[in-house]
C-alpha cells in the first residue's frame, strides 16, 4: 500500500468510528427517549419474542459500549468486534420477520452495519484514537509465540 492509501485508510477509520458511535448514540436515544414506553417497551418487545434476558442485555451493552468507546477510540478493533455477533443476530432477527429489504424493516441494514463492523476490525483504530488496539498479529504471537510466525513463513 502507497503512502497515500494508507493516510487516506487511517482517515477512513477514523470516520468509520465517529460515524458508527454517533449511531450507537443515536439508537441508544431512541430506546430511552423517543420510542412510546422507552426502554421497558424495548425490552419487553425482544422478550416477547422469545429472546433471554441475557441476550438483551448484551445487545444493550454493545450500544452501550459503541456510544462510549468508538467515538474517542478507545479500543476500537475490540469493540467492533464485540458488537459484531450483535449485529448478526439482529440482521437474522429481522430476516426471519420481516424479510431482506430495510424497506419492510428487513435486514439489509444490520447486514449493513455488519460489514461497517467487519471494516472497522480489518482498518483498525485511525487517528486520534484514546487507546490504541493491541494489533491482532502481534497478539497472536504472543499468545502462540513463534509457532504462528512459522506457519507464515
Amino acid at each position: 500500500m502507497q503512502g497515500s492509501d494508507k493516510s487516506a485508510a487511517a482517515w477512513a477509520a477514523l470516520l468509520l468510528r465517529v460515524t458508527m458511535g454517533a449511531l450507537f448514540i443515536a439508537h441508544l436515544y431512541w430506546k430511552f427517549a423517543i420510542l412510546p414506553g422507552g426502554i421497558e417497551t424495548w425490552w419487553a418487545n425482544l422478550a416477547k419474542n422469545g429472546y433471554p434476558d441475557w441476550c438483551i442485555s448484551y445487545v444493550l451493552s454493545v450500544e452501550c459500549v459503541g456510544a462510549l468507546m468508538l467515538i474517542p477510540g478507545i479500543l476500537t478493533r475490540y469493540v467492533a468486534l464485540y458488537a459484531l455477533p450483535m449485529m448478526l443476530g439482529a440482521a437474522q432477527y429481522w430476516l426471519v420477520r420481516k424479510g431482506f429489504y430495510f424497506t419492510a424493516a428487513g435486514c439489509e441494514m444490520p447486514l449493513t452495519w455488519s460489514v461497517l463492523l467487519g471494516l472497522q476490525i480489518m482498518l483498525g483504530d485511525g487517528p486520534y484514537a484514546l487507546v490504541k488496539s493491541p494489533d491482532p498479529g502481534r497478539l497472536l504471537n504472543r499468545i502462540f509465540g513463534r509457532k504462528a510466525d512459522a506457519q507464515h513463513a
